[in-house]
C-alpha cells in the first residue's frame, strides 16, 4: 500500500481531534449530568449534558495548571532574586528594648509597706 504525497498533504493539513478525556472526568460529568436531570429528559439530552460538564471540567482545569504553573514561575524568580546579591542590600539591625509595665512594681511596693506597716502596729 503506497501513500502518495497528496494523501500525506491533506492528512497534515488537518488538525487532528484526538483530545480524549479522563475515565474520572467523564465519571464525573455523567455523575452530575444525572444528578441534575429533569423528568422526561432523553439519554441523548443526558449525554449532551455530560459532554458539555466534561469540557467545563476539562476547561477549567487547564486553567488551574496554568494559573499554577505561572504561580510557580513568580515564586521561582522571586527566590532566585532573593537568593542572588543585589547591589542595593541594607542590612537591617534591630534593637530590642525590653519595657515592663510600672504597675506591677508599684502593687510589690505597696504591698511591703502594708506588710511593714502591719508588722511595727502590732
Amino acid at each position: 500500500m503506497q501513500v502518495t504525497q497528496e494523501q500525506l498533504r491533506d492528512n497534515m493539513a488537518k488538525p487532528r481531534r484526538n483530545h480524549k478525556f479522563s475515565n474520572s472526568n467523564q465519571d464525573e460529568a455523567v455523575r452530575i449530568a444525572r444528578g441534575t436531570q429533569r423528568p422526561g429528559q432523553t439519554k441523548e439530552q443526558t449525554k449532551l449534558i455530560a459532554r458539555g460538564i466534561q469540557k467545563g471540567i476539562e476547561q477549567y482545569r487547564k486553567q488551574q495548571n496554568t494559573k499554577a504553573r505561572e504561580l510557580d514561575k513568580k515564586l521561582k524568580k522571586a527566590r532566585q532574586q532573593h537568593a542572588s546579591p543585589g547591589a542595593h542590600e541594607i542590612e537591617v539591625r534591630e534593637k530590642v528594648i525590653y519595657r515592663q509595665h510600672w504597675l506591677p512594681w508599684l502593687l510589690l511596693i505597696l504591698s511591703w509597706i502594708a506588710i511593714a506597716a502591719y508588722w511595727f502596729a502590732n
